[in-house]
């Protein structure tokens, strides 16, 4: 179902993506990082509902779709290397810095960070370009709003 964009986003040199599927590749990411500690649950399900209703001005149910063909896509998608990287390629800089963020909003969004989480979530912010000190200060203002 997804080989298409899959081939479109991890070919050289890919072109900038179109609004719609930069919001289907990063919810992907999402749920990739969710799935990181082998416990996919509710709490992380629904932080990543808020987190994309909000960002993309969705209602829960355009986000939950959203979300849903997300999960799809993150099954499909190449390893996270291959994967984030040519996110990285396909979206800019301001939009991969938010990402980081709400990366550790699904994160933190069961109460409790495991080493695996911040083991990949370290690994993405690299990937995607963004410094330590950025995805720090981004855990941090997350942290800060509880």
């Amino acid at each position: 179902m997804f080989s298409d964009f899959l081939k479109r986003l991890t070919q050289p040199d890919p072109a900038p993506l179109p609004d719609e599927d930069a919001r289907l590749a990063l919810t992907a990411l999402l749920v990739r990082v969710a799935r990181s500690d082998e416990s996919y649950d509710e709490s992380e399900r629904e932080r990543i509902d808020r987190i994309v209703a909000a960002r993309y001005g969705l209602s829960p149910f355009e986000a939950a779709k959203l979300r849903g063909e997300a999960e799809g896509l993150e099954g499909e998608a190449p390893d996270t290397v291959r994967f984030t990287r040519a996110i990285k390629d396909a979206v800019d800089y301001e939009h991969r810095i938010a990402v980081v963020e709400a990366l550790w909003q699904v994160v933190l969004a069961d109460g409790v960070r495991e080493a695996e989480e911040d083991a990949l979530l370290r690994l993405v912010a690299n990937l995607l370009g963004i410094n330590d000190r950025d995805s720090a200060l981004a855990r941090q203002r997350v942290e800060a709003k509880g």
